[in-house]
């Protein structure tokens, strides 16, 4: 006796065509199409995961640049991050754009125990 697929390939397609519901034309509906779309999907979020993480880093550095731009004369970022290390301040990018932004007074502060240091 030879065991059909019905229901369980039934919910496989359920499955499926719920990750592609709001898709255009035959890619939300039809199962094959379906099926290609959410895979490609699946790369294309993973992918996505890992360059948040570079835009992120690339948005913070900015901030800390425009921010030593507006409160210190003639520090650039590669030589603020380079003394940071020398002073042993363990503050990272986040952290300093956060200040920057949020905080202006204390990045005032940090920039400024940076140039005391050395």
């Amino acid at each position: 006796m030879r065991v059909k697929t019905g229901t369980t390939r039934g919910y496989r397609h359920k499955r499926v065509l719920k990750r592609t519901k709001g898709m255009r034309m035959t890619k939300g509906r039809l199962y094959r199409v379906s099926k290609e779309a959410d895979l490609h999907a699946g790369q294309y979020a993973f992918a996505g995961r890992k360059k948040r993480k570079r835009d992120l880093r690339r948005i913070w550095i900015s901030r800390i640049n425009a921010a030593l731009s507006e409160y210190s004369e003639g520090l650039k970022y590669s030589q603020f991050i380079s003394q940071l290390k020398k002073a042993n301040i363990a503050l990272n990018r986040k952290i300093l754009a956060d200040l920057a932004v949020s905080d202006p007074q204390s990045f005032k502060s940090v920039i400024e125990k940076v140039q005391a240091k050395l």
